[in-house]
């Protein structure tokens, strides 16, 4: 699974900024654990656990992706970032990234500074091709990495589908590509629980995203020319019971192997304060 592919389908889940007086991170921890398909093959979960410590938080990816049992593919990885949620919305300090799979394996450490990333930390470093576009110290300012860009960034003191989470362009650096995410509005569903949908019953608002590579990136990469210029990605964010925070759902991208989704099968919040503005409860 390629990195850009998975920046661009992480990254795409954000929405509009966070507000930290506005008690979006009431709840001290919440967790996500998503189903990730491929070209019709369930790959395995993905599991997102957030944790929230007055403006502090914490946030750390766990996945375990294979076919056939790894016999034809076999992929393992983690992720964490760190930061401070502000009136703006999140400020990283950290992101990290470490991964093995398909023969190859690497870890990434990304720290940030004065509103913008400091420096990058890469092992095993490969010289860059000479067809990569840099990324200039310009475009690293106020740039968000894909853990806060795609968890941290959309609320709504609507629990009932505010589209408005929708209008938003991410600007988004994952150690290695520079990139941003637009969103657009599409429309607001109701999802009823069944096994499909994992259990969740309520608002959803689904979102087109176009996927706009900036630099770090080769202009002829087939994944990158696909993902730039598709108009099949979206994402639908649900608001998470007891906040104000909207998160990821499902997630659907076209990949050059076939449809790409992941969708939410369990929602966990603990110390959550706002339960008076959930949706109701679907029959």
């Amino acid at each position: 699974m390629r990195l850009a592919a998975v920046g661009a389908l992480t990254c795409g889940l954000a929405g509009s900024p966070a507000d930290a007086e506005n008690g979006i991170t009431t709840a001290n921890q919440v967790v996500v654990v998503y189903r990730v398909d491929l070209a019709g093959f369930n790959l395995g979960n993905f599991t997102v656990t957030a944790r929230f410590r007055g403006d502090d938080y914490e946030m750390r990816g766990v996945g375990n992706f294979s076919i056939l049992q790894g016999l034809i593919y076999d992929w393992r990885g983690s992720t964490l970032g760190k930061g401070k949620m502000t009136n703006e919305g999140p400020e990283p300090a950290l992101y990290a990234l470490s991964y093995q799979g398909g023969g190859k394996g690497e870890q990434l450490r990304m720290n940030f500074a004065g509103g913008g990333v400091s420096d990058v930390d890469i092992v095993p470093r490969h010289r860059a091709s000479p067809r990569t576009i840099p990324v200039t110290k310009e475009q690293l300012e106020r740039v968000f990495d894909p853990m806060s860009g795609a968890f941290l960034y959309a609320h709504s003191d609507n629990p009932n589908g505010d589209l408005k989470v929708c209008e938003q362009t991410v600007p988004v650096f994952d150690g290695r590509q520079r990139f941003d995410i637009v969103l657009t509005p599409k429309r607001v569903v109701q999802v009823k629980r069944d096994t499909k949908s994992g259990g969740y019953a309520g608002p959803a608002v689904i979102c087109q995203v176009r996927f706009i590579p900036i630099a770090g990136y080769q202009p002829d990469n087939p994944g990158i020319q696909l993902m730039s210029q598709t108009d099949e990605i979206e994402v639908w964010l649900v608001p998470l019971r007891g906040t104000a925070m909207y998160v990821p759902y499902r997630i659907v991208l076209p990949t050059p192997v076939g449809y790409g989704s992941a969708l939410a099968t369990s929602f966990q919040v603990r110390g959550a304060q706002r339960a008076s503005n959930e949706p109701a409860p679907q029959p």
